[in-house]
């Protein structure tokens, strides 16, 4: 079963946030935009090097009106080291998450059981709770986060924009789709 367009389920998790530990829950999630980004662990491989390219853009998420929240399987204490350790995750002023339970990775069908770890998943959240994207893809594959940033600006232009989609490739300021019986095979 899809997650598209169900709502995000009650959770509470701890989180490493700026200095600190904070509690995230579905409700502080909601109001704002949300860019949910699950990586299998905190001292890995390839998941520093998507913190940093998170990082690297998190300017642009905010101007978007968006929140990021990367989610591990480890602790909130393991993120603070991680902060402090890695140069690459130093970098991060969003909310790293901690998933000790794997009660997020379950519920946002990421968890491989027989490893303990989640899959990467990237999740984009309207304000209301809803989940609009979703891409789900195997751990050795790292993600470009500037395709996370561009389907968050999709899914934004057509909430603000009912009846228009997004044709492929559409970045900001492009041209949509108002489909209609007249575009029907001749597009």
């Amino acid at each position: 079963m899809s997650l598209i367009n169900t709502q995000v389920q009650p959770f509470k998790n701890q989180a490493f946030h700026n200095g600190k530990f904070v509690e995230v829950t579905e409700q502080s999630i909601k109001g704002k935009w949300a860019v949910v980004i699950f990586m299998p662990a905190a001292f890995t491989f390839n998941c520093p090097t998507e913190v940093e390219d998170a990082a690297e853009h998190y300017a642009e998420f905010q101007k978007a009106g968006a929140e990021v929240y990367i989610v591990t399987t480890d602790t909130h204490f393991s993120h603070k080291v991680w902060h402090e350790t890695s140069p690459a995750v130093g970098k991060a002023k969003f909310f790293l998450v901690g998933d000790p339970t794997h009660h997020l990775t379950r519920a946002f069908d990421v968890h491989i059981d027989e490893e303990g770890l989640a899959l990467r998943g990237t999740f984009i959240i309207n304000p209301d709770g809803t989940i609009k994207t979703m891409e789900v893809h195997s751990n050795e594959i790292a993600r470009d986060v500037t395709e996370t940033l561009r389907k968050l600006k999709a899914a934004q232009y057509t909430a603000a924009h009912p009846g228009e989609v997004c044709p492929a490739k559409w970045k900001e300021g492009e041209k949509t789709i108002a489909p209609s019986l007249d575009l029907v095979g001749k597009i």
